[in-house]
């Protein structure tokens, strides 16, 4: 772990970030929330602002059943929560909402995909705290699993495990039932973060049955050829803004695009990006709703 977050810093601190398709230079970040920064400032002056604001506040909650062939017997019927790109530091007035939303939800494991955090100066504790009131009404019968997002940093770790969660940075847990086994691997960022220790973590496996929490889908090919069945990331937001019908306008993905949302498939592997609960630094949403997901793994009928 210690290795892990000396390399992590270095990048924080460098002038580059780096994804699975190689490093890029951090000025386009900067670029791109300068152009974010004053189109917020421009649409606060028009109705838009206010549609697209009560558009991010329009949450709903998404049941889905995957049938997933191998699948372990004792794991038939078992529940995952995934909340991804929750971001209430920007967007605060989303924690009772999602409360409300989540209220009396029971779940056997609980998995957070990333970017917890929003504002780079703003307090990490905050943005975690926003997160716990936001699952306050939610009972978790076993593992609390996170891992980071692009926007979250190193420091983000102790933070969350202090909160009661199990942060995977590239390692795995093993989850047993009987002499069933499921294995949950989670990774660093792989779009601003990405080191081999990534792969490295989806091959440290023994054959288990096996499920990858990613934030982004971008090493969604990998992790299909490493023997995975399940990918559940976020990172996209959707798409945010989107044209009618869903289309994201922009993905932030240097690869695997077509897994930009919802549900998809590679290869063997079956994937789920979230829309994302929160909002990044434009506070709204067009054609596309912030959700939460509850996720039942089914063994195939016959």
């Amino acid at each position: 772990m210690q290795d892990w977050a000396t390399r992590r810093r270095a990048i924080e601190d460098s002038r580059y970030l780096v994804s699975r398709a190689g490093p890029y230079g951090r000025w386009r970040k900067l670029v791109s929330r300068a152009i974010v920064t004053v189109l917020d400032g421009t649409l606060r002056l028009t109705p838009i602002y206010a549609r697209g604001r009560q558009n991010a506040l329009d949450l709903r909650k998404v049941g889905l059943d995957f049938e997933l062939p191998g699948l372990p017997p004792a794991f038939d019927g078992y529940r995952i929560l995934q909340l991804s790109d929750t971001h209430l530091d920007h967007f605060p007035e989303l924690a009772p909402v999602a409360r409300a939303l989540l209220e009396g939800t029971e779940v056997d494991m609980l998995a957070v995909t990333g970017d917890i955090h929003g504002r780079p100066r703003a307090p990490i504790e905050h943005s975690t705290a926003l997160l716990m009131e936001a699952l306050a009404g939610v009972r978790v019968l076993g593992p609390r699993l996170a891992i980071l997002g692009n926007h979250d940093p190193a420091s983000m770790v102790g933070v969350l495990e202090r909160a009661g969660f199990d942060v995977l940075v590239n390692r795995s847990i093993v989850l047993r039932r009987g002499d069933d086994a499921l294995r949950v691997t989670g990774l660093d960022d792989v779009h601003s973060f990405y080191t081999e220790a990534a792969l490295a973590a989806l091959g440290d496996h023994e054959g288990e049955f096996r499920i990858a929490l990613v934030h982004s889908a971008e090493v969604a090919d990998d992790a299909d050829a490493a023997g995975y069945a399940l990918y559940l990331c976020g990172h996209t937001h959707g798409g945010q803004i989107c044209l009618p019908g869903g289309r994201p306008l922009v993905t932030h993905l240097k690869r695997c695009r077509h897994a930009a949302s919802g549900l998809w498939r590679q290869g063997r592997m079956l994937g789920y990006t979230s829309r994302g609960l929160g909002v990044s630094d434009l506070p709204m949403r067009f054609n596309t709703r912030g959700e939460v997901v509850v996720i039942t793994l089914r063994r195939p009928a016959g």
